[in-house]
């Protein structure tokens, strides 16, 4: 003999949660109204805290020194290009806007047609480098550039799954040499810190290793002596 089924029991008792209209609401809007958050002009999104470069600096410090000097494209106020100089480095910095960054030049990163410096450090505008809205023509033209042997780019962890618009191309024939995941999150907006996880990605024109390189970085890293 077959049990009687409990499920219209349970469908009856069952409290019924209430509709969610602001759910509704936004359901409802037109499509146009539901874009994503408009970005600040120019992807203005500063590295305000220090220990972002600390820790590079601190991981690949000797690499950077023995190259000898840096340029930092996209240096806005000059969250990096401050920390560089203070570890004893010469940084040339420059930006499409000027927004304070002290003995910068004003000038386009694409106007650039070779790099003034062996070595690249930057928090590029990520509209100018994802796979979808800038098609990758950040890191194409720093590609191309001659003049640089080290470039570290801080980007979302994420950043090179992207496949679209030629930047899986792109990274299937020219990858990075090997990248530090952060373990811990950046605050670019100064409203507490971003959902995402961030990392630099470093291509170094004389790494030897075959496939790229995956390393942790930690806050601390800066702190160890020695490491500069």
């Amino acid at each position: 003999m077959t049990a009687p089924s409990t499920k219209a029991f349970f469908s009856a008792i069952r409290k019924k949660m209430p509709a969610d209209h602001r759910q509704r609401a936004l359901l409802e809007l037109p499509a146009t109204q539901r874009r994503r958050p408009v970005r600040r002009s120019d992807d203005f999104y500063p590295t305000a805290e220090p220990d972002a470069i600390r820790a590079l600096l601190s991981r690949d410090g000797r690499r950077i020194r023995e190259l000898g000097r840096v340029w930092e494209p996209a240096c806005g106020s000059g969250d990096i290009v401050r920390e560089i100089r203070g570890a004893g480095l010469p940084c040339f910095a420059s930006d499409l806007v000027a927004r304070g960054c002290a003995c910068s030049l004003t000038r386009s990163f694409f106007d650039f047609r070779a790099s003034p410096a062996p070595v690249i450090i930057t928090n590029p505008p990520y509209g100018l480098i994802t796979a979808r809205d800038g098609r990758a023509r950040w890191l194409r033209h720093t590609l191309a550039m001659p003049g640089w042997r080290y470039c570290a780019l801080l980007l979302a962890w994420d950043w090179p799954a992207g496949r679209m618009n030629g930047l899986g191309e792109l990274l299937d024939t020219q990858p990075f040499s090997y990248c530090y995941l952060m373990r811990w999150k950046l605050d670019f907006t100064g409203e507490g810190q971003a959902p995402q996880r961030n990392a630099w990605f470093i291509w170094d024109r004389d790494w030897q290793g075959a496939e790229p390189a995956f390393r942790f970085l930690d806050r601390v890293d800066y702190r160890q002596p020695g490491l500069l």
